[in-house]
């Protein structure tokens, strides 16, 4: 690999966040649309996983909100990911929050964002995936789903299985993301009575779409950090009572202890990157010890380093996912995660 992107990064992290994340995107796109990306990057790491019925050719994966629209997967899936995770998608576009809505911390190598489901709805995604030749070669590609804003969240159970059914016949799995700070009230999802209500009717909509497309398609869950240890037992209760095939851990945390002090570091919305390694971490173990093997855990949250990659899955992960890590180290964290799993 051709690591540049220690060069460019002075210039990126110069310009806006979004306005970088959305150049650095396109570039790629143009870079795969050349073909400059093989040449550019090394072969993805063989390292075969086999985990809900799906084979993923590495553990490393990309975690959600990096690619909301599905608008970049074949240049995405041509870095070396084991496989892709897009979304957040809802059932209707809708804008997200004000901008400016994404916050660098380069002294803690964190991010900050209030994006809000920014997304041009699940139909548009679907059509893009499907349009995809990544997906077309059978590449693994996880949908992640999660209601509108507009949605009271007495209702959201609703727009859930909405979104389950677009999806479902172009997802490799679905994530059912109840995590994001950045929707009024979605983390109240997380609760003993609206999860259990949620779960049940996304059980009843996957036995439907089973019978209608012939397959039964995986569907993960995707927490907090900021739990309590009782919190976290019942949703492992629960995984297990609804027959949930993975829990993704975690989301983006709410707490600013790590960064006190710094420029942005009060600014609301999410904060991703190695201030949430540990505490991503500790929910890993906590999930182990409640679900003893029952259901896999996928590991997200801080990893900076293939050490960290390793880290997650010594703790308890199955496989990991990458997405500020990336910001800040470039696609050469992708291999290193790699081949350090790989050992």
């Amino acid at each position: 690999m051709i690591d540049s992107y220690p060069l460019l990064r002075p210039w990126l992290f110069s310009l806006d966040p979004e306005q970088a994340h959305n150049i650095t995107l396109s570039n790629l796109d143009r870079a795969q649309r050349w073909g400059l990306l093989r040449h550019l990057c090394n072969q993805p790491v063989s390292d075969p996983r086999k985990l809900c019925g799906i084979t993923f050719p590495n553990p490393v994966g990309l975690a959600a909100g990096l690619d909301k629209d599905g608008k970049h997967i074949d240049a995405l899936g041509s870095l070396g990911f084991g496989f892709l995770e897009i979304g957040t998608v809802t059932p209707k576009p809708q804008p997200g929050n004000p901008k400016p809505r994404m916050f660098r911390l380069p002294q803690a190598q964190a991010i900050i964002n209030r994006m809000g489901f920014n997304n041009d709805g699940v139909d548009a995604c679907v059509k893009r995936v499907r349009n995809s030749a990544y997906w077309q070669n059978g590449g693994i590609v996880g949908l992640n789903i999660g209601k509108n804003a507009i949605t009271p969240i007495e209702d959201a159970a609703s727009d859930y299985v909405t979104a389950m059914e677009a999806v479902y016949e172009v997802a490799s799995y679905i994530t059912v993301n109840i995590s994001s700070p950045n929707t009024q009230n979605l983390r109240a999802l997380q609760g003993e009575e609206m999860l259990r209500s949620l779960l049940q009717s996304l059980h009843i909509a996957r036995e439907a779409l089973s019978d209608q497309f012939g397959v039964c398609k995986p569907l993960f869950l995707k927490i907090a950090p900021d739990l309590e240890q009782h919190d976290i037992k019942l949703i492992a209760d629960l995984l297990v009572e609804f027959k949930m095939d993975a829990i993704i851990a975690t989301n983006t945390t709410i707490t600013r202890d790590a960064v006190q002090g710094l420029e942005f570091g009060q600014e609301a919305g999410g904060l991703s990157g190695a201030p949430v390694r540990d505490a991503s971490t500790e929910v890993i173990r906590s999930l182990k010890e409640y679900l003893g093997g029952a259901i896999p855990i996928i590991g997200v949250g801080g990893i900076m380093s293939g050490k960290d990659a390793q880290e997650k899955i010594l703790t308890g992960a199955s496989l990991i996912q990458i997405y500020t890590g990336l910001i800040y180290r470039g696609p050469k964290l992708i291999s290193e995660c790699a081949a350090a799993l790989k050992g």
